[in-house]
């Protein structure tokens, strides 16, 4: 290699030097019989010089590749993570629109809670006098209804009326209470139910058996089922019934109302329905 590079240098000298020799002023001096003037020489440049150039221009070449490439996959990288964040903010913006709406639908309903509240406040007032009117409704029900459970009945109602005194029950609490009681006693007209009681027969006070059935009858019977009676709600009193005609009716009721038997039809007496008024 460093042999044919110099011969090519070699060969370049004698080029250049044929080309001098045949200038016009190196023909003109020549044939005007003077010698001509000594051109400079110039020193050569060593071979070495010359290779160690080419040397530091290849370790060059490569160190400003490996910048180049290493750049590249940096810019590579910074391209992927530019669109990565691109898709990332794509996203945000959809959620970002997503919760402007759900925002503003939030306000919306802030603002019709706080005008529900303005109006709470002006039902709450009313609700007061409301449930007053209820307790005193059910409480003139129970005195003039059937006389069944009477005591449990009364104390219901005393119940709720002690509470609408109480600060530590909420108004919402003392409705539903109202209301739950209201309940009870519309239940009471769809069933048949039995318990023990006194009730007086004959002017004194004897334990009895009361055989309830809805608020449409209300009898009794002594315990040793000798005696027998019934609620005349017109009278407001109890009547006596004939032992021979309804003794053996109301027990059966008993034990259907205990679940003792199953349901059957029975003989009672039973006031006639009457038109409404």
């Amino acid at each position: 290699m460093k042999t044919q590079r110099l011969k090519t240098i070699a060969l370049a000298v004698s080029v250049a030097v044929g080309m001098l020799a045949g200038s016009p002023a190196y023909s003109a001096d020549k044939t005007a019989g003077q010698e001509p003037a000594a051109a400079p020489v110039k020193p050569l440049i060593p071979v070495s010089t010359v290779l160690d150039v080419g040397i530091k221009r290849t370790s060059a070449a490569k160190q400003s590749q490996v910048k180049i490439d290493r750049l590249a996959a940096e810019t590579g990288d910074l391209l992927q993570d530019y669109k990565t964040v691109m898709k990332q903010v794509d996203g945000l913006r959809v959620y970002n629109a997503r919760l402007e709406k759900q925002i503003a639908g939030q306000l919306k309903r802030i603002a019709g809670l706080g005008k529900s509240v303005d109006e709470a406040t002006i039902i709450q007032r009313q609700i007061t006098p409301l449930l007053i009117r209820m307790i005193d409704g059910l409480e003139q029900f129970v005195s003039l209804d059937v006389p069944f459970h009477k005591e449990e009945r009364e104390e219901r109602v005393e119940f709720l009326r002690t509470n609408m005194d109480r600060s530590d029950i909420t108004i919402a609490e003392k409705f539903r209470q109202v209301l739950e009681a209201y309940k009870i006693e519309n239940e009471y007209g769809r069933k048949i139910d039995s318990y023990k009681g006194v009730a007086s027969v004959n002017g004194s006070d004897r334990e009895v058996n009361f055989l309830r059935i809805g608020r449409i009858g209300l009898m009794y019977q002594t315990t040793d089922g000798e005696q027998s009676g019934a609620w005349d709600q017109d009278k407001r009193a109890w009547v006596e019934l004939d032992s021979g005609d309804y003794r053996g009716a109301i027990q059966k009721g008993l034990r259907i109302a205990r679940k003792q038997a199953s349901i059957d039809i029975m003989k009672l007496p039973i006031p006639a329905p009457e038109a409404a008024k």
